[in-house]
Order: C-alpha cells, then structure tokens, then sequence
C-alpha cells in the first residue's frame, strides 16, 4: 500500500471528497498539502433534527441518567454540543477515532475502537460486554444499518435513541457532474459511508456514475469496500480506518 502522508505524495492527483457538504473544508487542506487536487462530492446533507426542543430534553436526560453514552460519528459530537453542554458522569463511548477526538475536544474521558472503527469494533469494548439492565443512549441521526440498537436490545440493555441530527440527500448542481464526467481513471474517490454511495448513485447521471465507478475507491472499511464492488467499483483499495490520514494513505 503506497503511503501518502508526506508532502507532494498525491502528485497532482484528483481525490474525491464524498464526506457530508459543509464538513470537507479540512479535508481538502490535507490533500492539497499533500500534492492532490480535492474535487468535492458530497454524499450526504446533514441537518439539524426537526425538532430542537425534543433533542434538547432527551440529550439532556441522557446526559443526567444514563450510566452509557454511545455517539455515533463527530457529527453527533457537533450537534449535540450545539444543543447542551456535553457535561456527564457516565461513561462516553465513540465509534472511532475521529469521534472520540471530538468528544475530548468537549473535555470528555472516552473509550473508542482503535482497530475496527465501527459499530462491530464499538461492541467489542468491555464497557458493553454486560449491558443488561443498563441505560445506554445512542446519539446520533435516524437510519443506518440498526446493527447498536438490535445488539443492544438483544442484550438486555434499557435503549434510548437520541436524534440530534438528521441526513438528507444532498444537492449536486451541474458544475458536480460535469467535473465527475471529466475524472481520469488515476482518480481516488474516497467512501466512508454506505448511505452517501447509495445516494451518489441515485443523483449523479449514467454517464457520470461510470466515470465515478471507473476511477480507484479508497473504502474505510471491509463493509465499504464490499458495497463499493457491488456498487461496481472494479479498483477497491481498504484504508485502516474513516479517519483522513488512513484514508489518504490508502491513495
């Protein structure tokens, strides 16, 4: 696997950017300090849940009762912080990496997957071996693949679901298209969620979607890169984990 953490390692390569529009600014400083052209391609819009005043009394609740804090990306991280102070005694799970740091960023003490940063990775943690008759919150935005809350309840545990965000489709206008229509095939695009495929897939014209396809995914997880095939992406490569330097150096 070729690295591309250093200076210049991208050579003038375009690298597809699909993280959620409004989020990818910091990205695109990284790949442009590393040699690379960052296209922007945002798979996923997120916005605040519909219904403030309701996230605000449950993140609250949450945050006084519940003995297992789980958030689910820095998404949840932003967006709850801009409803309450993320102040708790509980104990404060991240799903990887990049969520944990932003957690720290609030001051909080937290455990997170180093290895297989996802929801798998999460339930391997000791704090969620025995989780029987405990509260545990999930913050985070409706939809996904339901595989917490299923294991969760499976094991016992006294679930509460904390919408503080909500994903929507994004808007690709024309100067999307026609730069996806003029992509190389050396071109690297980046995928850390199943539901911005799926929706880049829907919005993005025939002709594009193949040029897309043609070019080289960078998949954050063995899931990803399974849906990247099956999307059919034939040059998949596997990052070691979502977060940007793994991604990077998978290109």
């Amino acid at each position: 696997m070729r690295h591309a953490a250093t200076s210049g390692a991208l050579e003038g390569r375009v690298i597809v950017i699909t993280r959620p529009a409004g989020t990818a600014s910091a990205f695109a400083r990284q790949v442009r300090a590393r040699g690379g052209m960052p296209l922007l391609l945002p798979g996923l819009a997120l916005r605040a849940s519909e219904d403030a005043g309701q996230a605000r009394a449950q993140l609250r609740e949450a945050l006084r009762a519940d003995p297992l804090l789980l958030f689910t990306s820095p998404a949840a991280v932003r967006f709850a912080a801009a409803l309450a102070p993320l102040r708790t005694r509980a104990t404060v799970l991240a799903v990887g990496q990049g969520t944990a740091a932003a957690l720290r960023r609030h001051g909080l003490v937290v455990q997170a997957p180093t290895r297989q940063q996802d929801s798998e990775g999460l339930l391997e943690l000791p704090a969620l071996r025995e989780v029987r008759d405990r509260g545990v919150a999930l913050i985070g935005a409706p939809g996904g693949r339901g595989l917490l809350q299923q294991r969760l309840v499976d094991g016992g545990a006294r679930l509460r679901e904390v919408w503080v965000y909500r994903r929507a489709t994004p808007r690709l206008d024309r100067r999307h298209v026609e730069a996806v229509c003029q992509l190389r095939s050396g071109a690297r695009v980046l995928l850390s969620s199943a539901q911005a495929l799926t929706n880049l897939h829907d919005a993005l014209p025939p002709e594009a979607w193949l040029r897309l396809c043609a070019a080289v995914a960078i998949a954050s997880s063995e899931r990803l890169e399974a849906a990247a095939r099956e999307a059919g992406f034939r040059r998949v490569r596997r990052a070691a984990s979502a977060m940007p330097a793994d991604l990077l150096a998978a290109c």
